[in-house]
């Protein structure tokens, strides 16, 4: 048997562990900051704290990109750097990932090779749908359930899951997450200002401001750099300007949501028209989300609670659960997977 089961939930920004022999859930940011484009500086929370503040010869790298690894080897240091010593990390152990459905086998199997093929010396690596751990989580029975929508709005991706009866109807990952919407703002900004602000200001203004208000007036003094003079100043952000760099990846969203929503077989969407879709994701807790995404859709739209821990919490049942592991956990070394057909 083997010494620990660890599930795992390797998000864009954020990496979400439960350690079932602690039964406990830690979380530590998915970052790595190199000197020199060679050697390791720092890792997780450390290196973010580092993000645009770092000096020339120390570049903050993100492994993850669109909610896969980009960079397998800097991911494969980080998480075996994150489950070190200092969190009594122990060899032998099984492991547990929640990896996006629409993804290509080749990505998949990059999440497996990751964990089994690393210093952990892994037991086994299993795989679940990270839609189905997202419903788990929250409290669905999904073996009961006729039909279930969730958007995962993640800071790299939103990724939308139908689940009827235990089972995936349909999922697609949409590229476009928090980062995207930083993005925007910042693009905005500097085009409408001549105002240069980093991605983490970009935030900060995407987190006060929200996506829904009825308060159109309001305004943010940050920090950056003038494009006209080039030296540092402050200016006044109003909440329309951030607002309007929003609208087109908020609107590509909704498009996702209604096409996935025609597609969906007739008796599972009246069971989604009934219940309507859950958000779930670190972004779900942008203020004003879920009311937006329920008059754009149509549809009742509800934020779940601590949505940000949805899969992690959803793989801490599936662990705990015999019935859900054995049905809902998968290792890509079956005989019967498709990848080695």
């Amino acid at each position: 048997m083997a010494r620990n089961v660890y599930g795992l939930d390797l998000g864009t920004y954020e990496i979400k562990v439960f350690d079932k022999k602690k039964d406990r859930i830690w979380r530590e940011k998915n970052v790595i900051a190199m000197k020199d484009k060679k050697y390791i500086f720092s890792v997780g929370d450390e290196a973010y704290d580092m993000y645009e503040k770092a000096p020339e010869n120390i570049q903050v790298v993100f492994p993850m990109k669109n909610g896969v690894i980009a960079h397998f080897d800097d991911m494969q240091y980080l998480l075996g750097n994150l489950l070190g010593t200092d969190r009594q990390f122990v060899r032998g152990a099984e492991y547990v990932i929640a990896v996006p459905t629409d993804v290509t086998e080749v990505e998949k199997k990059a999440f497996y090779d990751l964990v089994f093929h690393s210093e952990a010396k892994a037991k086994s690596v299993r795989i679940v749908e990270r839609g189905l751990a997202d419903a788990i989580g929250f409290g669905i029975d999904i073996m009961n359930e006729k039909g279930v929508f969730i958007a995962n709005f993640g800071g790299g991706t939103t990724e939308l899951s139908v689940l009827s009866s235990g089972g995936m109807v349909l999922n697609r990952l949409v590229k476009i997450g928090g980062e995207h919407f930083d993005k925007a703002i910042g693009n905005l900004v500097r085009h409408n200002k001549d105002f240069l602000i980093g991605r983490i200001t970009s935030e900060r203004l995407r987190r006060e401001f929200g996506v829904f208000d009825q308060d159109t007036g309001s305004a943010l003094t940050v920090s950056g750099r003038d494009l006209i003079s080039g030296v540092p100043s402050q200016t006044d952000i109003q909440i329309s300007l951030v607002r309007a760099a929003m609208k087109d990846p908020l609107e590509e969203c909704v498009r996702a949501i209604r096409s996935m929503i025609d597609r969906t077989p007739p008796d599972v969407r009246r069971a989604i028209e009934a219940d309507g879709i859950y958000l779930t994701g670190g972004i779900a807790n942008l203020r004003g989300l879920s009311t937006y995404m329920e008059e754009s859709v149509g549809l009742p739209v509800m934020t779940v609670a601590d949505p940000e821990l949805c899969v992690v919490k959803g793989l801490r049942k599936i662990i705990q659960d015999k019935t859900y592991y054995r049905r809902l956990t998968y290792s890509m070394l079956d005989e019967d997977y498709r990848w080695l057909r």
